[in-house]
Order: C-alpha cells, then sequence, then structure tokens
C-alpha cells in the first residue's frame, strides 16, 4: 500500500470518529434540553396555578370572611411555593423534593379551601368559583402531565448518556443524570380536609 494511500485512510478513520463524537454529543445536547424545557413546562404550571389562586381567595373571602385560618393558610402556601426555584440544568434530588413538598403544602391548601364551599351554599352556585375551581382542577391535570413529561425527557436524556458507548463521550463532556420527580411520601393515601 502506498504511503499516500495510509495516510487517507488514516485520516478517514480519524474523520470518522470525530464525527460520530459529534453525532452523539450533539445527541446529549438535545436530550438535555428537552429536559429544560420539560422543566419550563412543569414550572408554566405551577405558575398557572399561583397566578390563579388570588382570584379564587377573593372570591371565597367575600362569602367567608370567618374563615381567616383557611384563607390565611392558601396565602402563605402560595408564598411558600413562589419563592422555590430550581435550574434544571444543576436539580438534584433534594431540591425537587423540597420543591414539590412546597408545592404539596399549597395543594392541600387548596383542598381546604375548595372543601370551604360545602359550607357555603351560595358559594358553591357562584358562577366565578366554579370558573376558578374548574380553572385549578384543569391546572393540577395540567401539571400532573407537565411532570410526566419531564420524568419522561430524563429518563431519555439518562438512558442516552448511560449507554456505552455514550457514556465515554457524557464523561469527556461532564453531561451527568437528571433526577425524576418522585411522589411525596404519604402521597399513597388520600389528604384529610378538616377546618379544626
Amino acid at each position: 500500500m502506498k504511503k499516500t494511500t495510509r495516510i487517507i485512510i488514516i485520516v478517514a478513520a480519524i474523520a470518522a470518529v470525530v464525527f460520530w463524537c459529534m453525532g452523539k454529543y450533539n445527541a446529549m445536547v438535545t436530550a438535555e434540553e428537552n429536559v429544560e424545557t420539560s422543566w419550563g413546562q412543569v414550572e408554566n404550571q405551577y405558575q398557572r396555578r399561583i397566578d390563579l389562586i388570588p382570584n379564587l381567595v377573593a372570591t371565597v373571602k367575600g362569602y367567608a370572611d370567618k374563615e381567616q385560618a383557611i384563607l390565611i393558610g392558601v396565602t402563605e402556601a402560595r408564598a411558600k411555593a413562589t419563592q422555590m426555584t430550581i435550574d434544571p440544568s444543576k436539580a438534584t434530588p433534594e431540591q425537587l423534593a423540597a420543591f414539590q413538598n412546597a408545592q404539596g403544602e399549597l395543594s392541600q391548601a387548596l383542598g381546604r379551601l375548595l372543601a370551604l364551599s360545602e359550607k357555603y351554599p351560595e358559594l358553591k352556585s357562584n358562577e366565578g368559583f366554579l370558573n376558578l375551581q374548574t380553572q385549578l382542577e384543569g391546572t393540577e391535570n395540567r401539571i400532573t402531565v407537565a411532570r410526566n413529561a419531564f420524568n419522561e425527557a430524563a429518563k431519555e436524556f439518562n438512558v442516552l448518556i448511560r449507554k456505552f458507548p455514550n457514556n465515554i463521550i457524557a464523561n469527556m463532556f461532564g453531561f451527568e443524570k437528571k433526577p425524576y420527580f418522585e411522589a411525596e411520601e404519604g402521597a399513597d393515601k388520600a389528604p384529610k380536609v378538616s377546618f379544626d
């Protein structure tokens, strides 16, 4: 074989390896961006819920001035939930658990607020209240869908970076496993709504 032919073969082999590595790296970047986009949708749905709460509280407050503790609880839980932020590129399981805990407290407070309508029959028939209740129920469903999409994107990314030989490239460029949303402790039990 001529020296020129060997050089061409070596250069072609090196170029093939470089292009293969570029393809794998780009696939990892795309998968990581999908995780971050999915997280943005989770935050978007939580923000939608937080934006609806003042309207719901104001509507209920008009009917239930005696129930200040419930209204204050919702307001405080909303404030705590809005203070939690997570950078999806650096998210840890502990951060996701703390975020989920704050959102869980808000969900419980909203449950108490919605149950309050049982005490005020005229509130239950109020069109504004019914509309807000429907919006919140829809938002809760959207949150579930967004969290599931986030977990699916995280799973796809994690599988991609853990498979051989992708794991070599992932380690070279610092791609790390993404955490999942997990059910809160005690989520397997129905929440207890009480006004005591």
